[in-house]
């Protein structure tokens, strides 16, 4: 169960940041993200209406406020330098890097005394591995700095996030991810106070930002649920996938070429996943 919803998030997340990326292409990233987060977090809200789960927050360092807060931050600046990189390069190029995330929680969990079988560990390698290589032949062609720089600072950030989260969620999947929302939003607004500005965005990207917003909230959610249900590092290798969603939507609705390394990294990414899961 824990694996299938690791894998939802995956789609869910990965179409939440192609979606995002190209909004990016005609607003500040930074507005992006904060409107599709406020999105979010009325989303969150009303499941937490509908569930009656809300908690009091513990402040200690292991409750689901701290953890949520630091994830919040942390998330915040990994999607800002995302959303960038997909709106300064090619898609197939700034995603894939970030799947480099999932090394972080995959560590975490290891530490926390996760003991996945050698199958399962051989196919988190695969998995991995094809994310990376389906980026390679990109990087190799003449593409600039920036959006891969852009890449990797993503990659840091979400997989601190990606821990907290995970801390977060033994206390409470949902009311970690609101306080992620309350915390994203929180600076966004004071952004947007201190630009004097909210982005310039019409009407008829409300629609998009609400999907954005509502899908990246809900691949959180799933991920946390799933974090909960099995192991750790099996869970955020799955939940990390996210960057073949993302190059796929753009190779079929942006008509990006892939190479041929691509498509096996896709090939490997697959492959990866029947591993975990036989094993």
């Amino acid at each position: 169960m824990f694996a299938g919803l690791a894998l939802l998030s995956s789609l869910m997340w990965g179409t939440a940041d192609f979606l995002g990326g190209k909004l990016s292409k005609k607003f500040h990233p930074m507005a992006v993200t904060g409107a599709s987060q406020a999105f979010g977090l009325i989303v969150g809200l009303l499941m937490l209406a509908a569930t009656s789960g809300f908690k009091r927050p513990d402040f200690s360092s292991s409750g689901y406020a701290i953890s949520g807060a630091i994830a919040g931050i942390t998330g915040f600046i990994g999607l800002i330098s995302y959303y960038a990189g997909l709106a300064t390069g090619k898609m197939g190029v700034v995603a894939p890097i970030t799947s480099l995330s999932a090394v972080i929680p995959l560590l975490y969990g290891i530490y926390q005394g996760d003991q996945p079988s050698p199958l399962q560990i051989l196919g988190m390698a695969v998995a991995l591995l094809g994310c990376f290589l389906a980026s390679g032949p990109e990087l190799r062609s003449g593409v600039s700095a920036k959006p891969v720089l852009l890449g990797f600072l993503t990659a840091i950030m979400f997989g601190v996030a990606l821990v907290f989260m995970a801390r977060g969620s033994k206390h409470g999947a949902l009311l970690t991810m609101i306080t992620m929302r309350c915390v994203t939003v929180t600076i966004s607004v004071l952004i947007a106070l201190g630009l004097r500005t909210y982005g310039g965005f019409r009407k008829s990207s409300l629609v998009l930002l609400i999907v954005v917003g509502s899908t990246d909230f809900l691949a959180n959610y799933t991920l946390g649920l799933a974090t909960t249900k099995g192991l750790v590092s099996v869970a955020m290798v799955l939940g990390s996938l996210f960057p073949v969603v993302t190059t796929l939507l753009a190779f079929k609705f942006l008509h990006e070429r892939l190479h041929r390394a691509q498509y096996l990294g896709v090939i490997f990414a697959v492959a990866g996943v029947a591993l975990i899961s036989a094993g």
